[in-house]
């Protein structure tokens, strides 16, 4: 199959005019502003919806449907183990010196914050999205089929060809190769954390031979040129996340989204600090201040736990105790309206063929 019937190929069978995808980024960021702008402009808008109650998924997805008739996606995390037993004092000693001078009231003990999937998934079926996907692992067989049945083209995401030959085996339709350049949580599942920090370059190529899939590349792409070269390497697609918070539609604040204009090549790191697993971030100091102690929590309880000094940094512009999760080409960043970007994208890209 040559480059551009996989290209048409994969936009066909998403009902789009261009395998763009706005990735499904958590946490607020993902506005139906957002995501509406993004598939109104040809590309595929995400919702991402890991830490969202059941009612809220509704509610948001009514909200993109009033602003777009055209398809959008869904994006949940994969069902995970229950943290380890882990006892949290050392923790919330740490946090709690950072609590005192934001005037917060001491941190208490953490609980996971995510909903039943189970309860998510019946959300995602209630919504009538003809799109789902998911990271962080495989969803039960029983739930792969449910959604199946129902016509719901399913995303999975792999950081190694591993990983990719198991999303194959478990049925779904599509791959995102999430090379180690991305910005946010590793999708890491089947291996250690190690042996998912594959580039982008060479991730995309290797899993598009292993896997008879369309393969979406994911992972430091910003403009047209990083899309061509995805398309060279054999993607069908592609997923930008950074490239889109910057947008005035993306819920990031506003310190948030000019820390990533002013970022540069060497500013990003690997932290287990704000959430207990592996995610790419511009560094600051929460993210140094815990970078090499024991205290750490298992993921999601690390998160609940510097949940509320995250929520407070980020309402008062404090980019010390923010989330700032960031691919490694944030200076690319244009912090144009998302449709703009999007045509720009879209016409820099086919100039480059």
């Amino acid at each position: 199959m040559t480059v551009s019937n996989a290209w048409r190929q994969l936009a066909v069978r998403l009902g789009i005019e261009h395998p763009i995808i706005q990735a499904p980024m958590a946490g607020g960021i993902t506005t139906p502003e957002l995501v509406a702008a993004v598939s109104n402009a040809g590309g595929l808008g995400s919702i991402g919806a890991p830490y969202m109650k059941p009612a809220d998924i509704v509610q948001l997805a009514r909200r993109v449907r009033e602003l777009t008739d055209r398809p959008y996606a869904i994006n949940l995390f994969a069902p995970q183990p229950p943290p380890a037993k882990a006892d949290p004092s050392r923790m919330l000693a740490e946090l709690a010196r950072y609590h005192q001078e934001l005037g917060l009231e001491p941190p208490r003990p953490p609980a996971s914050p995510l909903p039943s999937f189970e309860e998510q998934v019946d959300a995602v079926v209630e919504s009538g999205v003809r799109i789902f996907s998911f990271t962080l692992g495989i969803p039960p067989p029983a739930v792969l089929e449910r959604l199946k049945a129902r016509g719901i083209v399913l995303i999975g995401t792999a950081t190694n060809v591993r990983e990719a030959k198991l999303l194959e085996a478990a049925g779904v339709d599509i791959v995102v190769a999430q090379g180690s350049e991305a910005g946010g949580h590793r999708g890491t599942f089947a291996e250690p954390f190690e042996a998912g920090m594959v580039g982008t370059m060479a991730l995309v190529p290797q899993v598009v031979d292993a896997v008879g899939l369309p393969v979406i590349a994911s992972g430091g792409i910003m403009d047209g040129r990083g899309i061509a070269a995805a398309r060279v390497l054999g993607a069908s697609g592609v997923q930008l996340g950074t490239a889109f918070l910057t947008c005035p539609e993306s819920g990031a604040a506003p310190a948030y989204k000019a820390a990533l204009r002013e970022a540069r090549d060497d500013m990003t790191v690997l932290t287990r600090a704000l959430s207990g697993r592996p995610a790419r971030g511009l560094a600051n100091a929460l993210s140094k201040a815990f970078e090499d102690t024991e205290a750490i929590l298992p993921f999601p309880l690390q998160h609940a736990a510097t949940g509320p000094l995250r929520s407070a940094a980020a309402a008062r512009g404090d980019l010390r105790f923010m989330t700032l999760w960031s691919g490694q080409a944030a200076a690319l960043s244009r912090g144009l309206p998302a449709a703009e970007l999007m045509r720009e994208l879209i016409a820099e890209s086919e100039r480059l063929g």
